[in-house]
């Protein structure tokens, strides 16, 4: 398994000889205004360039969606990506939007699982912030809130989990309960809202994972590059050398991980 950052929740999966590109956000640096209702709304992104060519992220065979926010699909993903390529996305909404734009291979991802390539997929729940506070708050902004994680199981592969835009929550303990993945991956730069609620994993939530999965790798994603952010990487690092945290593995936009089987 090989698993390359690419930048913020954009990652290339490389798992069971099959590569899955996750979240693609291919807008060029400054090109986005900060998001309305959220903190550093004045702070323009993604905040740092793509550390590789367009065409070079988007040579993959299948390519995952866990929710249409513009920080995880954005028109240059719309115009650069394939229209016949393998799509999975969370819901029949998110499957109707891009089948609007041209994809004609969408699939919904469910929770019973679904086999391609040898692979077992699962969707798995979220919370993208407390779903009582920010739910709402989606709906006034007109920005849908559901967010999925994935689960990946083949084989002669480690079992790998997905987390998505989610806080620690509920939904993330029956995942890793119910799975029992050996690698995690979690968008962790605490993302936040103008009356402060976090709407993805800071370091305590990293924590609670770890607490709860203590002898699988966590690999953090979704750093330094959205406007409101709160949690970065060099925070992570000086977190994990505080805690004593060993199994946390923190890459920099444009490095592979190789996980051995």
């Amino acid at each position: 398994m090989k698993i390359t950052q690419i930048r913020n929740a954009t990652i290339i999966i490389e798992y069971n000889n099959t590569k899955f590109l996750i979240d693609p956000w291919l807008s060029p640096k400054d090109s986005m205004a900060g998001f309305e209702g959220a903190i550093n709304s004045n702070i323009r992104q993604p905040r740092v360039e793509l550390p590789f060519s367009i065409d070079k992220i988007t040579n993959a065979d299948v390519v995952i969606v866990t929710h249409v926010h513009p920080d995880h699909w954005d028109e240059y993903a719309e115009k650069a990506i394939n229209k016949e390529i393998k799509l999975f996305v969370q819901s029949e909404t998110d499957k109707n939007y891009l089948t609007s734009k041209g994809f004609n291979n969408v699939e919904v991802l469910l929770s019973g699982g679904i086999n391609y390539n040898g692979i077992e997929l699962y969707k798995t729940g979220c919370q993208h912030g407390r779903r009582e506070v920010v739910e709402p708050i989606c709906k006034q902004l007109n920005m849908p809130y559901d967010s999925m994680g994935v689960i990946f199981k083949a084989r002669g592969e480690k079992t790998l989990y997905l987390a998505g835009d989610t806080i620690y929550c509920e939904e993330v303990e029956e995942a890793i309960k119910e799975f029992d993945p050996q690698i995690i991956i979690v968008n962790a730069c605490g993302a936040t809202l103008l009356n402060g609620e976090k709407i993805i994993m800071t370091d305590k939530d990293i924590r609670k994972v770890i607490a709860q999965a203590p002898s699988a790798t966590i690999i953090a994603s979704h750093m330094d590059t959205v406007s409101h952010l709160s949690v970065t990487r060099a925070d992570l690092k000086q977190y994990a050398r505080t805690e004593s945290i060993d199994n946390l593995l923190i890459p920099e936009d444009g490095e592979t991980i190789i996980i051995n089987n």
